[in-house]
């Protein structure tokens, strides 16, 4: 990693060097063997000034490769300084995913040049994926794909693929459709080149096909391309016409952008579609805020069951000292169960009706875990805190409430960690809302009414 990174420094350095010496031609022999990711990271450490000038020394495919992988700053920049010619170039090489993904984030004024120079069949095409709502089948897919027809043979079909090939997205694996588009099965272009030339299409086709819908949740959708390792997915309507398919790479950026929104929930953060330090202040204020208001406000209760006790407080005040260890104990224990609850519900490894087991196997895991954290406290308490500090106010029975409450606590920690996310999820909430900050607060409010319950009955306050 380290080296990866010496090397990109290096490079960049080499490439500054160049463009201040005007050595262009060194500069293009540099960067043609590059992939077009790593081009497009030297690109987001150049200036102004030098983007443009490298971008141009690029022949038109790579150019449009690096093109995607740019931040769409970038991208608007270089649109911007585009010639009608030179922004034709770029979108006649681009695949029409690529495009929409543009256009979704480009201001208004760009997206009318896009389309203004767009070909009338590709404006077309943006236009019907722009139709489908945000985050589902319909806004990620591509139109860019092979289809042949059942009634074909395998030379006929080879003839197609080298004829339309060049322009799609992918001609690995190709589908068949009849005369009004609906999809009839596929084959892998493996299948078609170790096949006869006069065998028929619709002979050799695997006719049991996995598709998703228009409508489906985009997440669904890359959790199948994940689960059967496919390379791309049929998108049909419901009529089952075939209308695209998503790709592999599209289905890794969604699961990419899944995951980044998850993690900010789970964080109690507003979810944000830019990179973390092209995000400003006050954007990042406005994202915090509102939930660390919420939390405050929730964690009152807090406050008002250490109000409610505080005669107990005053009678035992060494209670108080173990409250962190306490909260932060049951926090933890918490958090375990609901990030492992809510990986499994994204996986699909879990749904509602799991909800008993889950409850059942938190429980045996709660018990097992409380009884081995009160056994090591006990012994810390006994040893450290009343012998090695000489504490006379740490007794055997002050140790018994403290333990007794990690029981209770972790076993509610894990309860209501495991069964939150499962909850919201069937009410129609996101189940990362319900991870650490508010199962947190929830928690900590049932370990000091443990607390002041086993310090009644056992010490009698």
């Amino acid at each position: 990693m380290f080296e990866q990174e010496e090397q990109q420094d290096e490079l960049l350095e080499k490439i500054e060097d160049l463009i201040s010496r005007k050595r262009y031609a060194e500069l293009r022999d540099l960067l043609l063997p590059l992939e077009a990711q790593d081009i497009a990271h030297l690109c987001g450490e150049l200036d102004e000034k030098s983007l443009p000038l490298v971008f141009r020394l690029l022949p038109k495919e790579q150019a449009a490769e690096v093109f995607v992988e740019l931040d769409s700053d970038q991208q608007e920049m270089l649109i911007q300084g585009f010639s009608n010619t030179e922004l034709k170039e770029v979108l006649d090489e681009l695949y029409l995913d690529d495009t929409v993904d543009i256009v979704e984030e480009m201001p208004a004024n760009v997206v009318k040049r896009i389309l203004r120079h767009s070909d009338p069949e590709m404006r077309k095409s943006i236009n019907e994926i722009l139709k489908y709502p945000d985050d589902c089948a319909g806004s990620i897919m591509t139109t860019e794909y092979v289809d042949l027809k059942a009634t074909m043979t395998v030379e006929d079909a080879l003839k197609r693929i080298r004829r339309t090939g060049p322009d799609k997205e992918t001609i690995n694996i190709c589908y068949v459709i009849d005369e009004g588009r609906h999809l009839l099965g596929y084959l892998s272009i493996r299948t078609i080149l170790l096949s006869e030339e006069d065998d028929i299409i619709g002979d050799i086709m695997d006719t049991h096909v996995i598709s998703a819908n228009t409508l489906d949740d985009q997440e669904d959708v890359a959790q199948i391309l994940n689960k059967y390792d496919f390379l791309a997915l049929p998108i049909v309507d419901t009529e089952n016409r075939l209308v695209g398919i998503v790709t592999v790479d599209d289905a890794m950026d969604v699961l990419q952008e899944e995951a980044t929104e998850d993690i900010e929930k789970m964080a109690a953060i507003l979810p944000s579609d830019k990179p973390y330090l092209k995000t400003g202040v006050f954007e990042t204020w406005r994202a915090r805020t509102p939930w660390l208001m919420m939390l405050m406000l929730s964690a009152t209760f807090t406050g008002m069951i250490l109000t409610h006790f505080e005669n107990s407080l005053a009678a035992v005040p060494i209670l108080t000292s173990y409250i962190p260890m306490l909260s932060g104990t049951g926090g933890n224990s918490g958090t375990q169960a609901s990030t492992a609850v809510i990986r499994a519900l994204s996986l699909g490894e879990v749904r509602f009706g799991d909800l008993l087991r889950v409850v059942w196997k938190e429980c045996r895991v709660a018990l097992i875990c409380g009884v081995c954290l009160a056994a090591a406290n006990f012994v810390k308490m006994m040893v450290v805190d009343c012998w090695l500090l000489n504490n006379p106010t740490v007794t055997p029975a002050v140790a018994a409430v403290v333990c007794c409450t990690l029981i209770g606590t972790v076993a509610c920690a894990k309860l209501v960690g495991a069964s939150l996310p499962i909850l919201a999820e069937k009410i129609g909430f996101d189940p990362a809302v319900m991870a650490s900050p508010f199962i947190s607060t929830i928690v900590d409010a049932l370990s000091l009414l443990i607390y002041f319950r086993f310090a009644t009955w056992i010490l009698g306050v």
